[in-house]
């Protein structure tokens, strides 16, 4: 499969250079910081539902508990 690609000029921190260089050679850099970036991208986004759902569960919990209660009394 084709990608099409476009050169970019990137400036990092000294620090984030060297460990670049520590896990790739200079041909592979790209390669790495792609991969980089879609996983940052999909954790963010598996986080943030994650966030959501919760959210969503704190602000329904009184309405929830009052509706399991109205069933558990229907069940009795």
């Amino acid at each position: 499969m084709y990608f099409m690609t476009e050169r970019i000029n990137v400036v990092l921190p000294t620090q984030t250079l060297t460990v670049l260089d520590r896990l790739a050679p200079k041909g592979d850099r790209s390669r790495l910081i792609d991969t980089a970036i879609l996983y940052y991208v999909t954790h963010q986004a598996k986080s943030n539902l994650a966030q959501r759902v919760q959210k969503g569960a704190r602000a329904n919990a009184q309405r929830d508990l009052e509706l399991a209660e109205d069933w558990f009394t229907l069940e009795d």
